[in-house]
């Protein structure tokens, strides 16, 4: 059925699930590029968008952190795009001076050359202490010791500074594990961050319904000639808050069910969701899939540590092998075209019985 509003699709690659594609510091965004190239608009997170000091603006993105794109996918918020977010930073006390000096001048930065609006910071009342772990399935996942500290920081940034976006720096394990960091800088392993990111950003999401995404504070690595180009984002200085703080410059706000918008974006209105072939296994994808207009497109050649395919799940779904094919998928339904009459060879037509 085509109709007048745009075409949206969602692109989808989760965190710290050591994905060949998106599980390292932004080598996703060439595929959002191109995917938001493709559609009038793209909704994705930040796994996907951030890429450390680098990063890419699109016009018709909207960068959804990935709770809130799970509540979104069930329907129950709905999300309201931005002129701009005036951010409020939330710095773990446990930082030193010199990292959070370093923090704050990326900081200064971006509102000197990029006119991004930020309020005063605020720095947690107690270390956060973040603890790293990794699941069996090779996955990353963390805890923080102090989570209230992290919410009275969050509180005060939104009702004393004004913040409408937050973004978090904690300081995280300079050496979380010497394998695991080796192989992922060497683009063969896990994001040993990334559970962890996720777990602070979700608890504010869920807390307070606004848009958040965290930037590690972390000391420099040794250099490393032999570094993989998918990880090397994270090799250029001291921080990875450029790429948060423009992606929350104008992420969308969130409504909920009983604040029903004309203007707000909803669950019902999207056409594609793409997503890694074994990485189906995410509420997200589950209540995309419930709607009868929206295609599940699977990527087989994304490889993930997850086992999760369509077919356990009883999701019905559209297999390509790469990006590119999900590209011309889209670009097909876009055009109001059966997918039929792109294969050599089409079924007739039968009595219905």
């Amino acid at each position: 059925m085509l109709t007048n509003r745009p075409y949206t699709v969602a692109l989808i690659v989760p965190t710290g699930i050591g994905a060949a594609m998106g599980g390292y510091a932004g080598d996703a965004l060439p595929i959002a590029k191109a995917v938001a190239a493709s559609c009038d608009r793209l909704i994705t997170h930040p796994n996907v968008m951030n890429g450390a000091q680098l990063y890419w603006s699109m016009p018709n993105a909207l960068y959804v952190e990935g709770y809130a794109l799970d509540k979104f996918a069930a329907g129950t918020w709905g999300l309201q795009p931005v002129r701009r977010n005036r951010i409020g930073i939330v710095f773990d006390r446990s930082i030193s001076d010199e990292l959070r000096v370093r923090h704050l001048q990326a900081a200064d930065a971006a509102r000197a050359t990029l006119g991004l609006d930020l309020t005063d910071y605020v720095v947690t009342d107690l270390p956060l202490g973040v603890e790293l772990r990794t699941a069996s399935s090779g996955a990353s996942w963390g805890t923080i010791q102090q989570p209230d500290s992290l919410l009275r920081a969050v509180d005060k940034l939104i009702n004393v500074a004004g913040a409408e976006a937050i973004a978090v720096i904690a300081r995280f394990p300079d050496d979380p594990g010497a394998t695991i960091l080796h192989d992922y800088r060497h683009g063969t392993g896990v994001d040993p961050l990334a559970g962890a990111e996720a777990v602070i950003s979700h608890l504010i999401v869920r807390t307070f319904k606004v848009p958040c995404a965290h930037a590690p504070a972390l000391s420099p690595l040794l250099i490393d000639p032999e570094i993989s180009p998918r990880s090397a984002a994270e090799e250029l200085g001291y921080t990875f808050l450029p790429c948060v703080l423009v992606g929350l410059s104008r992420a969308p706000q969130f409504i909920t069910t009983s604040q029903l918008s004309a203007q707000g974006i909803w669950h019902d209105q999207v056409d594609a969701v793409i997503i890694p072939e074994s990485a189906c296994g995410g509420s997200g994808v589950i209540s995309f899939a419930r709607s009868l207009h929206t295609k599940i497109i699977t990527v087989a050649e994304n490889q993930t540590r997850m086992a999760v395919p369509p077919k356990m799940l009883g999701v019905r779904s559209i297999t390509v092998n790469s990006y590119l094919e999900a590209i011309g998928v889209i670009t097909v339904d876009q055009a109001g075209m059966s997918l039929d009459s792109f294969y050599p060879q089409i079924d007739r037509l039968k009595e219905c019985q």
